[in-house]
């Protein structure tokens, strides 16, 4: 999913730490959304590019729902007894 050499992540891990962080829901949907569109700049207007830069979204938030999500649920699941 997200795991690029680490060599190539430095350049975009230093930009983002400099980067101003997102407090809201919007702010953060913003912030994506304007990374989908420079992600699109230069590329061709097709089918094929606009999928991939959702489907990118759509991956890391299921990751993200693996990771993060998912583990919050199983402790409250834990914590409460499950349904």
């Amino acid at each position: 999913m997200p795991y690029i050499e680490s060599d190539k992540r430095k350049p975009f891990d230093q930009q983002l730490d400099e980067m101003i962080h997102p407090v809201t829901k919007g702010e953060l949907e913003y912030c994506i959304f304007k990374l989908m569109v420079k992600y699109m700049s230069g590329k061709e207007f097709r089918y094929s590019n606009l999928h991939d830069t959702v489907y990118a979204a759509q991956h890391c938030a299921d990751e993200f729902r693996r990771r993060y999500l998912d583990i919050r649920e199983n402790e409250a699941r834990e914590k409460n007894g499950d349904v």
